[in-house]
């Protein structure tokens, strides 16, 4: 009979192997013989990338960049770019869509990994998924002695900011935090648009960043972000739930999209209210993402199921006028704010 503690033994499941590279973020990339960037964000990606190539050309101008695609890869091209010169140039060769990679490319890359070539630098992109696990897994396991980049999605406001933050002190610049707020509500959902924003105000002459400085650069596009307008009032700031919408209209915004933001907000709040659950659990249960839980939780404070109700009743109504359903959509648009920002009550 085998003892009783090999058979618990037996029963254990498998221990989740953990790196033992270095797992480092996109801004402290540095050289080595395989690079592994992983992660969704791929403006931070290219970003990270770009800065370590930039670092080589600048160590010896005559470093060779060849650029493959993991996805159309043909048999022998790494081996190929790897082998060394006539002049023994440094190569700097970027694999991108290594989550799409063809069988061929994962058996190659594979092979590297025995005995990666002197004086060549592999990056490895990888997006995210499924697709190329053993690779990823030998990588992070020693092969090749390599390092990853993580490169995750900046989705909460905070670290959005503090991007943005480094952004300015990485120029020895200031932003208040004011102007830092009103940057990143106006840049949200796009990081690569938000570092294009911050590369347009640190060519700015004033020493300190603003709040009247980002208003001079960007007042059309901050007044404009319906999900501004929609935070404002859910949060019951009526004045200036209904200046923000006045001076978006006035630059031109369509209500439409307006509409729809406060539809999303208020849905997903609906479906949260009563719920319980982790942020995770949630998430998995309504398709949502986690911090999308966890700011409908923040915003539900001070709402009841019934205002809720009233305010998602008025909105298919708004949603039909500012459509043509209605004479004046403006109007409608307004009394759908005022009536949010009072809680589902029309004043």
């Amino acid at each position: 009979m085998p003892a009783r503690s090999s058979s618990k033994s037996a029963a254990k499941p498998a221990a989740k192997a953990r790196a033992v590279i270095p797992q480092l973020t996109w801004e402290q990339i540095r050289p080595a013989p395989v690079v592994l960037v992983t992660g969704s964000e791929g403006f931070l990606a290219d970003r990270s990338i770009r800065m370590l190539r930039d670092t080589l050309k600048a160590e010896d101008p005559s470093l060779e960049v060849h650029e493959l695609d993991a996805a159309t890869y043909a048999p022998g091209e790494l081996l190929t770019l790897a082998s060394p010169s006539l002049f023994a140039e440094p190569r700097f060769i970027r694999c991108d869509g290594v989550e799409r990679a063809t069988d061929v490319f994962l058996e190659e890359v594979l092979d590297y990994l025995a005995a990666p070539a002197d004086d060549t630098y592999l990056v490895l992109r990888h997006g995210g998924g499924q697709r190329g696990k053993k690779l990823l897994d030998a990588l992070r396991g020693g092969a090749g002695g390599g390092i990853e980049i993580l490169c995750a999605e900046l989705k909460k406001d905070s670290e959005k900011q503090e991007f943005v933050s480094a952004e300015f002190r990485a120029a020895g610049r200031r932003i208040t935090p004011g102007a830092l707020r009103a940057l990143v509500s106006a840049f949200s959902e796009d990081l690569a648009e938000l570092a294009g924003a911050c590369r347009q105000l640190l060519s700015d002459e004033s020493e300190e960043i603003t709040e009247p400085v980002v208003e001079r650069y960007f007042g059309g596009r901050i007044e404009t972000n319906a999900f501004r307008v929609a935070d404002s009032a859910i949060a019951g700031r009526k004045g200036e739930a209904l200046l923000l919408v006045r001076h978006a209209l006035a630059s031109g915004a369509d209500p439409v999209p307006m509409v729809a933001a406060f539809a999303s907000k208020l849905r997903t709040m609906a479906k949260i209210s009563g719920a319980r659950g982790s942020s995770a659990q949630l998430a998995s249960q309504f398709g949502l993402a986690p911090w999308q839980v966890d700011r409908a939780r923040r915003d539900l404070a001070g709402w009841s199921d019934e205002a809720l109700g009233r305010s998602i009743e008025l909105l298919a109504e708004t949603d039909a006028q500012v459509k043509g359903g209605g004479r004046d959509p403006v109007y409608a648009l307004e009394r759908m704010v005022s009536v949010v920002a009072d809680r589902g009550y029309a004043g």
